[in-house]
């Protein structure tokens, strides 16, 4: 348990911190990257170290000791019910994009910069979730989405979805979010409410995604208590968040990373 606790750690960080006022009393916190100095993915910049001792540095500021818990995302609608705890490491943590629990004393984190961080909290169970919700978890496969299956596992340990409320936290927004027709392929024609019409480059047609707006109505279908965005835009906030779109288009080699986290009180 040392090794999980870090108690080497720094003076702790000055945080950039938003928090979602549909969750209050729920530790949780999504957390910016104070004008690009925190950065809290394993695959941005920096030495895997210096990341670690953030990531235990923020989750300690969400619950004071606790451990953090956040897994190996790859963009699957994949979910790790938490059982043994894994040490915060670059290698060797599950593959998911989602993490819940009923356990009072870890932290769980997901990564995002650009996709939906979504924070899920049933108070009276005393069971939270953590996902991590970009368009292709979203949408989902033959194995569900990312979404659904939060939900699902954060009922198996005794939640209710009626009583469930979840936070979309920072993300794209949809004036930032230009897509073509071969992404909007992935819809069906019921989607259509969260695309709008985009100014045409070079003869070919293109939309604006709601990303946001699709996956608060997701969730709204699942029929949780409910559903709030905290409205924050990853690609236009330059001062406040990461955002792989705008490093991509800036053409940097890399990008950083938010990271958000709840924990049981």
């Amino acid at each position: 348990m040392a090794d999980l606790m870090s108690p080497d750690l720094p003076v702790t960080p000055n945080f950039d911190i938003a928090r979602a006022d549909a969750l209050d009393g729920v530790p949780h916190g999504f957390f910016g990257s104070a004008g690009g100095s925190h950065q809290f993915g394993y695959g941005g910049p920096g030495e895997a170290e210096d990341v670690r001792h953030l990531r235990s540095a923020a989750a300690d500021a969400i619950l004071h000791g606790a451990p953090l818990q956040a897994p190996h995302q790859v963009h699957s609608p994949e979910v790790v019910t938490l059982g043994q705890l894994w040490p915060d490491a670059a290698e060797g943590r599950p593959v998911a994009d989602a993490v819940v629990t009923a356990r009072d004393d870890i932290a769980l984190g997901i990564v995002t910069a650009d996709c939906a961080p979504v924070l899920f909290a049933d108070r009276e169970a005393s069971v939270v979730g953590a996902a991590h919700a970009g368009w292709r978890g979203a949408v989902g496969d033959e194995r569900g989405s990312v979404l659904d299956n939060t939900v699902a596992a954060m009922e198996a340990l005794g939640a209710r979805r009626t009583r469930i409320i979840a936070a979309v936290g920072p993300t794209i927004t949809q004036a930032s979010y230009e897509v073509d027709a071969v992404f909007r392929e992935n819809f069906s024609n019921a989607d259509d409410r969260h695309f709008t019409v985009a100014p045409k480059r070079e003869g070919i047609a293109r939309w604006h995604f709601d990303l946001p707006g699709y996956i608060s109505a997701k969730l709204l279908a699942l029929g949780l208590m409910g559903v709030t965005d905290i409205a924050r835009d990853t690609y236009g906030d330059t001062a406040s968040y990461h955002s792989y779109r705008r490093a991509a288009q800036n053409g940097e080699p890399n990008y950083g990373r938010q990271i958000s986290i709840i924990a049981v009180r």
